[in-house]
């Protein structure tokens, strides 16, 4: 493929708000997950809850879209000048040849739990001013970007479990590539809600703890919620030290509905796949984000094809940690992480694990490192087998 540039991203989660407050997070290992008192929920777990988000207003020629999910979207297309490059983009390029393409698992479903509260006690109706089409419906999240940005290209929203908005880079990559479109608004938005807090609880998968990705005592997730916005473009002038997107892998397991191959065929496949798409050797790789999710199972297979892939030196390291899993919006908050790793030479180490899996042999980073690389890889994997791995690169001199 022809890579991709990078022209701005932006992240909001549990660690702050924009890149700023991120990378001093990353910096000081600290973790946003916290055991504290959320709507109802009432279950012996930490998650990763941006403050604040009750406050957000939504623009006043948006309040049809008012739910947790876009106000969270609002707050991050709001950070680090997002807003100001897209606009930029859409002037050179015009409205109509701008894409939105962005991953969510639940959408504003948060907003559908509450209204089920107030439904009408004879009938049963929910209330008139709940609106499924702009807060719950899939695409509210990307109808909601394409509206506040004015944009008028292409859209859509992926829901492929937690590699939904990993997805969304390729498809950006194939409608560029193609021609379609000249640029395009990746990314993903997922908020707190009680379906996956409970969903999750019900599969006992969830930790009591702040999750210890890749810990021998690792036993579950942390919940967590962020949202993440990336604009591409093509990277015909490209400069030196730019941030590129260079490879995409995307595969399916076809095993199993909410467990991942044994063996990590699928992902050793999207990891191989991603270097192949960018013409590179698994030797040159600096810095591995692993889906790292802190459940006994995907983390073992998750090692399995990583080492099978790139062997046992390749530095790499949860963020879950940090940040709680943020479900559809993982895939780009972690791809926001790779972009600060490989801008500021910087390897993120692993947040909540103390004691390394000793069964498990990939070359998992406890501390930060301060190290220049040029190629970092974004691990993705989701339910029913679907993964992606995402590769960025740094244009050296």
């Amino acid at each position: 493929m022809q890579p991709l540039l990078i022209n701005t991203f932006t992240t909001t989660t549990a660690l702050g708000r924009g890149l700023t407050d991120t990378l001093s997070a990353l910096r000081a290992q600290r973790s946003g997950l916290q055991a504290r008192s959320w709507e109802t929920v009432d279950l012996p777990t930490c998650l990763g809850e941006v403050d604040g988000l009750d406050a957000i207003n939504l623009r006043a020629d948006m309040q049809a879209f008012d739910c947790r999910n876009n106000r969270l979207a609002q707050l991050a297309l709001e950070q680090d000048g997002f807003m100001q490059s897209v606009q930029t983009a859409a002037e050179h390029y015009g409205r109509q040849r701008i894409g939105v393409f962005l991953g969510s698992s639940t959408s504003g479903i948060l907003s559908s739990e509450q209204a089920y509260r107030q439904r009408d006690p004879v009938s049963g109706a929910l209330p008139a001013s709940h609106s499924y089409r702009h807060t719950h419906n899939m695409f509210s999240v990307a109808d909601f970007v394409r509206h506040y940005a004015d944009l008028q290209g292409p859209a859509c929203v992926v829901s492929t479990a937690c590699s939904s908005s990993a997805k969304v880079f390729g498809i950006a990559q194939r409608m560029i590539g193609c021609g379609l479109i000249d640029a395009a608004v990746v990314g993903g938005v997922d908020s707190l809600c009680l379906t996956t807090v409970y969903g999750f609880n019900s599969l006992q998968l969830i930790s009591n703890r702040p999750c210890m990705p890749f810990d021998a005592q690792r036993d579950g997730i942390s919940i967590g919620e962020g949202a993440a916005f990336i604009l591409l473009e093509r990277a015909d002038q490209a400069q030196t030290d730019d941030l590129l997107l260079s490879g995409v892998g995307e595969s399916s397991d076809a095993h199993h509905m909410s467990s991942p191959h044994p063996e990590g065929r699928g992902a050793r496949l999207a990891m191989q796949a991603a270097l192949d798409m960018a013409g590179l050797q698994p030797q040159t790789i600096g810095y591995i984000n692993l889906h790292g999710t802190a459940t006994p199972s995907n983390d073992a297979v998750e090692d399995l094809g990583v080492t099978a892939v790139f062997g046992t030196n390749t530095p790499c390291s949860s963020t879950k940690g940090h940040t709680g899993h943020t479900l559809g919006a993982a895939g780009s908050v972690e791809a926001v992480i790779c972009a600060l790793a490989l801008r500021h030479d910087f390897l993120p180490g692993g947040v909540g694990t103390r004691t390394p899996d000793p069964r498990l042999h990939c070359n998992y980073l406890l501390t930060n490192q301060e190290q220049a690389i040029t190629h970092a890889l974004s691990n993705s994997f989701g339910f029913g087998g679907s993964n992606c791995s995402l590769l960025f690169s740094r244009k050296r001199a």
